[in-house]
């Protein structure tokens, strides 16, 4: 018998800002072990250039995959690989720094709205030395699908069964499986997603409010769910959702600034280098 997972635990995003002054609203998960194997999700919204236009200049990243995805705007990815690619509306990026990698995202808007989201993955400690590597995801290669029951689902990575419909998406070689799908609704719709029962699962609330089992959350907050194999969301109002779920790492998390290693040791020797210019060299 398929049982329901529920809310078990909420926390709100908080105003904060980082690269050149780009505003976001954060919620970090590092020492959180529900996260895993997720660290960190920041949403980028503002109407206004000033909150975005310095963009994230070029830093460095080491033991982490970061994915993004623009509901609404247009910025440049350039990275020390070679690698450049553009991420629009409707698109998704993924990275996997592995060992050590550079990497800029800077705006190609001047004005207009900015809505994104990038995620943190952590990388289990047999890829954090591996090379580093990059795909972009244009909107058309985005899985879609759309009933007036469901509304709309986005399936960014992973697999599985969303509203008895088996679905698969572009993304499907992070470190650890994982599953992210934008979920936007109206009123009086309803997404069920059977996921992996050994996979920690959460909601974040992009727009509107929602229910998970009958449970409320509202924009800017996110749920972390109890273990089960089916997640249950419905919508009272227009709505918009991100479900992220995966399969935990169960390994020591050490965190500073842009790297994610398993001990303090291995940051040191991140630090030392990036500073001595091998990122430039991998």
């Amino acid at each position: 018998m398929k049982k329901d997972r529920t809310i078990v635990r909420t926390l709100n995003a908080k105003s904060t800002s980082d690269g050149a002054g780009v505003k976001i609203q954060r919620i970090p998960g590092f020492s959180i072990k529900e996260f895993s194997p997720f660290l960190m999700i920041d949403e980028l919204r503002s109407d206004k250039s000033q909150d975005y236009f310095g963009g994230f200049p070029a830093h460095p990243h080491r033991g982490i995959e970061t994915f993004s995805y623009m509901l609404k705007g247009h910025f440049q990815h350039k990275d020390s690989l070679g690698n450049s690619g553009e991420l629009r509306s409707g698109g998704a990026q993924w990275m996997a720094s592995g060992k050590g990698i550079i990497h800029s995202e800077m705006p190609m808007m001047e004005e207009g709205q900015l809505h994104g989201f990038q995620i943190w993955i952590n990388q289990p400690a047999k890829d954090k030395a591996s090379r580093a590597c990059y795909a972009d995801f244009q909107p058309e290669m985005i899985t879609e699908i759309r009933s007036p029951e469901l509304g709309e689902a986005r399936v960014l990575a992973g697999s599985g069964i969303i509203n008895d419909m088996y679905v698969d998406s572009a993304l499907e070689k992070t470190g650890v499986p994982v599953n992210i799908i934008d979920w936007r609704a109206n009123p009086n719709q309803r997404m069920v997603a059977q996921l992996e029962e050994s996979f920690n699962a959460m909601v974040y609330v992009y727009k509107g409010s929602i229910e998970v089992a009958g449970m409320p959350l509202s924009q800017g907050q996110l749920g972390f769910l109890s273990s089960g194999d089916l997640v249950t969301l419905s919508s009272q109002k227009e709505s918009g959702v991100l479900l992220l779920a995966g399969q935990p790492i169960n390994e020591p998390v050490v965190h500073y600034g842009p790297f994610v290693m398993n001990s303090m040791k291995e940051i040191e020797q991140a630090i030392s280098d990036y500073n001595r210019g091998l990122f430039d060299t991998y």
